[in-house]
Order: structure tokens, then C-alpha cells, then sequence
């Protein structure tokens, strides 16, 4: 907290165990530590000042007599005691990070081994197991020779890397580099135009299309209207296929310009047919490609408050299909992160089994530079350049159909 006198902290135990060699699980245990946050709560506070008899102020917990202090030297002594561990003192704060002598744990590097008790279940698993994450310094050229001179003492013969455009671009570096390269799609949104799927877009599918089945459901019992946005920053694969599922009345995509007007000139006339409880779904990015819109001065105008230079979002977008259609209810949704979270369904996970095997084969072959993916129904591959080089086409009949009905 930024101040003990007046918000309190909490004091937190841990207990690990695990091989002192390795230490994997004691580090795992310091990252833990390192990403918990003080918070500020008084009536915790005061609840365990009540518990030790309510004689004892938030002052005597951290003076030089006082609870906290004398716990926090307890354990510098204990930790500074043990062989290979050490820990310097702070002088104000309350938190000791200890420090592992890396020649007597031998630990060289950071590099985890994949065993098959880790492994066995992944497949199975939701979320990504690796939870790599961008790096813009890769960017740089001399990161990558680092990265390769990294992959060489390694002894890592090739690589198989999980992505979109972004990671396909950085083993297309490493290939100009010497290191064997095989690419497999791996982004939700199905942004590659050499690919008829890539993994996870299935699985997000079916989480917006589970979403929506229920939302309409609820629709057609209350007479609403509702307003679901799904992810797709560029990309309104995930809103048309979802829109197409579930019999959504209209669709809203980054590729195909809009106007507020227009689709509330939509949601109009599925009223007039009677239907009360259509649905509009949006891709998150198509916000981008409508054409611009006075949100304040609308929803301000029209009896609802709203801050100045705020952005459209589903919430806002509902609002003013409400105003805009004799104030129906109209109801926002977003769907949002769940859609990355769920289980693998059976064509993301036949996918990835083949795709895996056939990336370990072509590499194996001595076949690189190539990536994965899904033509015409099949598992086939292609080289890097001719993939990134490849125009994604928007399946446009379909979402004029949709549109349409």
C-alpha cells in the first residue's frame, strides 16, 4: 500500500518444496510471489486487529518492535542460513526476495524441458501452454542472430512455430538466418489467406455461437433485440460464421464499410416484419470501417449520458439502436475473452494433430521454410514467401446474404 497508517497490507506464507536442483518449483513459487499486489483494505485490517485483542495499531506492526518487522528479520535470518540461498535486508519495505546461487543448483539457463507428464494432457487442456507473447526486439536484427546463436547452443536442429502473419514473418527471418523453419497457424481470428482454417478459430466459433443460441433464447422471451460482439480486430470471419450458426439476423465486419444509420435502418425493418428479438453481431474491429458517427451529440441529445470523445463500443452501439428504433430494448453482449479460454473442439484439435506430425516430418525430411495449413479440406503445406504473399478473400455473398434475409 502506499501507506501502511492508512490502508493496511497483508502478510502472506508460503510454503514450497519440491527438487533442490532444478528448483523449478521454488521459482515458480518467486513468481508467484512477484506478481501479487498490496492492496488497500481497512476493514480487513481492523478485523485482524479485533483477532489480536485490538490492542495493537497499524503503527505497532511495522516500528522496529513491531509484528511485521520482527517476522520480516525472522525470515531474512532463516533464509540467509540456508546453503545456496541468500537475501539482502530492506531497509522500508516488508517483502525479501531471496537469491539462488546458480552454480550450486546448477542452473545455466531458463530453458524447460517438455516431459511426457507435462505434455500427455495438453491437448486436452483450453488456453495455450507455451504463453509466449510479441517481441518487438526481434524487430531487431541483431536479436535475431541472438536467437540463433540461442537455438544453436541449444542443439535445436529446427523450429515449429505457432501463429499468425506476425510469427510467420519472424521464422521467415530465422530461415534467411540458417535455421530450418515450419510454420502452423495458430490465431483465432482466421486472418491467413493461404489457409482455409487456422487453429482456435473453430473453437471461438463455437463459444460465440453457444453465446448467441442463448442470447436469442432470452431474446424471444422478453422481445429484445440483441447486440453481440465477438473478436475479429481485422478479420469478421468469427461474427459471419457465428452470424451464419445461429440464424443472426444481421452482421457487422472490418471488411465492408457501415453506417449507424444503416443498420439501424435493418434492425427497423425486422421489427415491422414482427421480429422483435433479431440479432446484430459485430466484430470487435469494425468500428473501424464505419462511417463516423456524432456518438456524443446523439445519445446527449437524445436523453443519455455520455462523455465527450468517447468511442463507440456494443454497449453505446445498443443505446442508440434503441433511440433509433422507437426505443426498443436493445441489449449489449460482449463476449469476449472466453471465446479464447474453452476446450478444443474436435476440428481445431484433428488439426493440430496432424498439422504437428506433418511439421516434425517435413523437418525431419529436411524440408524447411514451409508452412501449414488447410486447402480444399486437406492438411497440406506451402513456403513461407508464398503464404505471406497470399490476399485473404472475404467470403462477401455470404455476409450479403445474411444481410439480406
Amino acid at each position: 500500500s502506499k501507506s501502511h497508517m492508512v490502508a493496511g497490507f497483508r502478510i502472506g506464507w508460503m510454503v514450497l518444496s519440491g527438487n533442490k536442483e532444478i528448483a523449478k518449483d521454488y521459482i515458480e513459487g518467486l513468481n508467484m510471489l512477484s506478481n501479487m499486489r498490496l492492496c488497500s483494505n481497512v476493514p480487513a485490517q481492523s478485523i485482524v486487529q479485533t483477532a489480536l485483542g485490538g490492542t495493537q495499531s497499524v503503527k505497532g506492526y511495522v516500528n522496529e518492535t513491531g509484528r511485521v518487522t520482527k517476522q520480516r528479520d525472522f525470515i531474512y535470518e532463516r533464509v540467509n542460513s540456508i546453503p545456496g540461498l541468500s537475501v539482502v535486508k530492506p531497509k522500508a519495505a516488508f517483502y525479501c526476495f531471496p537469491k539462488l546461487d546458480v552454480e550450486r543448483f546448477n542452473i545455466h539457463d531458463d530453458m524447460q524441458e517438455l516431459y511426457l507428464d507435462t505434455v500427455l494432457d495438453i491437448a486436452d487442456e483450453p488456453g495455450t501452454y507455451l504463453r509466449t507473447a510479441r517481441c518487438l526486439e526481434f524487430m531487431n536484427p541483431e536479436y535475431r542472430e541472438l536467437a540463433v546463436k540461442t537455438l544453436a547452443a541449444m542443439e535445436i536442429d529446427g523450429l515449429v512455430v505457432l501463429g499468425g502473419d506476425g510469427s510467420f514473418q519472424g521464422a521467415q527471418r530465422l530461415c534467411e538466418l540458417g535455421v530450418p523453419c515450419i510454420g502452423i497457424p495458430a490465431t483465432i481470428d482466421n486472418d491467413l489467406g493461404y489457409t482455409e482454417m487456422t487453429l482456435g478459430f473453430d473453437t471461438a466459433v463455437n463459444v460465440c455461437v453457444d453465446a448467441v443460441r442463448s442470447i436469442r433464447a432470452t431474446s424471444r422471451s422478453h422481445d429484445r433485440p440483441a447486440v453481440v460482439e465477438v473478436m475479429g480486430r481485422h478479420c469478421g470471419d468469427i461474427a459471419l460464421t457465428t452470424a451464419v450458426s445461429t440464424g443472426s439476423e444481421i452482421v457487422v465486419v472490418p471488411e465492408v464499410p457501415w453506417t449507424v444509420e444503416g443498420v439501424a435502418d435493418q434492425l427497423r425493418k425486422q421489427l415491422a416484419k414482427g421480429n422483435t428479438r433479431a440479432t446484430i453481431v459485430l466484430a470487435e474491429g469494425c468500428y473501424d470501417a464505419m462511417a463516423p458517427f456524432d456518438l456524443y451529440g446523439y445519445l446527449t441529445t437524445h436523453g443519455k449520458p455520455c462523455y465527450e470523445g468517447e468511442p463507440m463500443s456494443a454497449v453505446r452501439f445498443a443505446s442508440v439502436m434503441k433511440r433509433m428504433c422507437g426505443m426498443v430494448e436493445a441489449r449489449a453482449t460482449t463476449i469476449g475473452y472466453t471465446q479464447r479460454g474453452a476446450e478444443p473442439t474436435a476440428r481445431d484439435s484433428a488439426f493440430a494433430f496432424e498439422a504437428g506430425n506433418l511439421a516434425v516430418k517435413l523437418l525431419r525430411d529436411g524440408v524447411a521454410n514451409q508452412v501449414i495449413g488447410m486447402k480444399n479440406g486437406r492438411v497440406t503445406y506451402m513456403p513461407i514467401d508464398e503464404a505471406l504473399s497470399t490476399e485473404r478473400h472475404f467470403n462477401r455473398p455470404l455476409f450479403d446474404l445474411v444481410n439480406s434475409l
